[in-house]
């Protein structure tokens, strides 16, 4: 069986849909193939690839890639949105998506602050789509292994 391919979508690809894209790819890389672009990217949010950094994960090859990259080119089985800006702008036809979900996130690099207080809203904002990635998951495959079961 082919892994899903899953396209998180933001407005910078900078670093939310990174976020997400890294840690489908930890918690589900045999299950899913997570991909990430962004409405205008920006490129990679150096902070992002900070934090990513603390929680295990290497982020610093992954690129920003804008739309087009993948918009009528590539079937995904799921386009998530991760920001209002993008639910609001994505295309709304999207050919070859099956599945289109909107998780709002907040954006951690539009925050002002000290240094230490950005970390602390991308460290938050990191937490938050992990949690977020890891429940979808569990029930992603809570809902494969019970239809495994009704069909046997």
């Amino acid at each position: 069986m082919s892994r899903q391919r899953v396209l998180f979508l933001c407005t910078g690809n900078s670093a939310r849909s990174q976020m997400a894209e890294a840690f489908l790819r930890k918690y589900a890389g045999d299950l899913f193939q997570p991909h990430s672009a962004g409405l205008e990217p920006k490129g990679v949010n150096p902070l992002t690839v900070k934090v990513m950094k603390e929680a295990g994960i290497d982020i610093s090859n992954q690129t920003s890639k804008g739309i087009e990259m993948y918009l009528g080119k590539t079937l995904f089985q799921y386009l998530i949105t991760v920001c209002d800006d993008a639910d609001k702008n994505c295309p709304t036809v999207w050919p070859g998506v099956n599945t289109r979900m909107h998780w709002s996130f907040e954006d951690p690099a539009k925050f002002e602050g000290t240094e230490e207080e950005k970390l602390a809203k991308f460290r938050e904002v990191r937490d938050l789509i992990e949690i977020k990635i890891r429940a979808w998951v569990a029930q992603q495959i809570f809902s494969d292994s019970d239809q495994i079961k009704i069909s046997i």
